[in-house]
């Protein structure tokens, strides 16, 4: 058994970097940095994607044999020959970035010499008031009211998943976002005609808790250092997710190999992992989305993400100031706002086409 040396001893000062354990595999040397780092799983899962990629476009070369040559021409294999967007273009630079500053310890120079992947500027798909409420009628009701969230408050679909018991405020009418894009924190509104139905859910996830508990389980995962800082509070009930899965599963994150036990335990899953209630998962509410879609017989391209589309514009088009809209969904600038300004309805004030005279 390859036992690691403690975190502490694998720091260089100044920098406070964690060299990986050499006795790790490299794929899993950068895992354990991320976690040190404490990368979200989604943007770990995704950069341990690119770095793989990166590593195979190479015919298999280990990444401390490569600089900046290989990154410049991975980067451009993806604008020119794979035509990417350029957020994908730009998570594959991040990715790579990450890889050789933190694990590698490398800094790497000169990394204009690649071709851009062109940032187009696309009008989004927005639904009318009238085909919204067809949609949402078409959810299945153990999604519905998730997805009536989503448009009544502009929430992007992990912002919506990741809601805790304590984020929701009856008492101010508000909804606060914490770690939204750019891990900026944001107040929206609680919709008035969901209150009640909100208040209903998080009974049906008190009872659901207590079951847990008495189980034995009912932890939740906390972010950072939470769980060091406040002993105790991932059984809280202010910390459960608002919108939790059906069943359990083994926390990824809360794994440890190095110390397996038997077989599972009250609040420990079969592979040494932590057993616990994550909230619901978004592939699935992606693909009800999808199912529902159709069911409405909606004849656009719409996602959960046009829910988002669809609150910004609507507030718009009654005539609410966009400095409040661009608060409302945590744009950093206003001209990101600005882009549901030409998909509204404004009849009376659009110029007329010279086909009708």
């Amino acid at each position: 058994m390859n036992v690691q040396p403690p975190i502490g001893e694998r720091l260089h000062r100044p920098l406070e970097r964690l060299v990986p354990n050499p006795k790790l595999k490299f794929m899993e040397q950068c895992r354990e940095v991320m976690r040190f780092h404490r990368l979200a799983l989604r943007t770990e899962e995704a950069y341990l994607q690119w770095i793989k990629r990166f590593i195979f476009f190479h015919g298999k070369r280990h990444p401390k044999e490569m600089g900046e040559p290989e990154v410049q021409a991975f980067l451009t294999h993806l604008a020119a020959d794979r035509l990417v967007a350029a957020s994908t273009q730009n998570q594959a630079l991040g990715a790579l970035l990450f890889m050789y500053q933190k694990v590698l310890g490398r800094d790497l120079e000169f990394m204009e010499g690649f071709e851009r992947a062109q940032r187009r500027q696309r009008v989004p798909v927005v639904l009318s008031r009238e085909e919204v409420q067809r949609l949402l009628t078409a959810v299945p009701e153990k999604y519905r009211l998730f997805c009536q969230l989503l448009y009544g408050t502009g929430m992007r679909l992990m912002e919506g998943l990741r809601l805790r018991i304590k984020d929701v405020d009856f008492a101010r009418n508000q909804i606060v976002i914490h770690d939204g894009k750019g891990e900026k924190d944001r107040v929206t509104m609680l919709p008035e005609s969901l209150r009640r139905a909100i208040a209903e859910q998080l009974k049906r996830v008190k009872l659901l808790h207590e079951k847990d508990l008495a189980a034995g389980l009912g932890t939740v995962w906390l972010p950072g250092a939470l769980t060091v800082k406040y002993p105790g509070a991932e059984r809280e009930w202010v910390w459960q997710w608002v919108f939790p899965a059906s069943g359990l599963s083994n926390d990824p994150r809360a794994s440890n190999s190095s110390t397996p036990h038997p077989g599972p335990l009250p609040g420990r899953g079969g592979e040494g992992g932590i057993l616990r209630r994550h909230h619901l998962n978004e592939t699935s509410v992606q693909r009800v989305m999808k199912a529902a879609v159709a069911v409405a017989r909606i004849d656009k391209r719409a996602s959960c993400h046009t829910l988002r589309h669809s609150f910004a514009t609507h507030l718009l088009e009654n005539g609410y100031d966009i400095r409040t809209v661009q608060e409302l969904l945590g744009h950093k600038d206003v001209s990101t706002t600005q882009i549901y300004t030409h998909v509204m309805q404004k009849p009376g004030i659009g110029v007329r086409s010279p086909l009708d005279g």
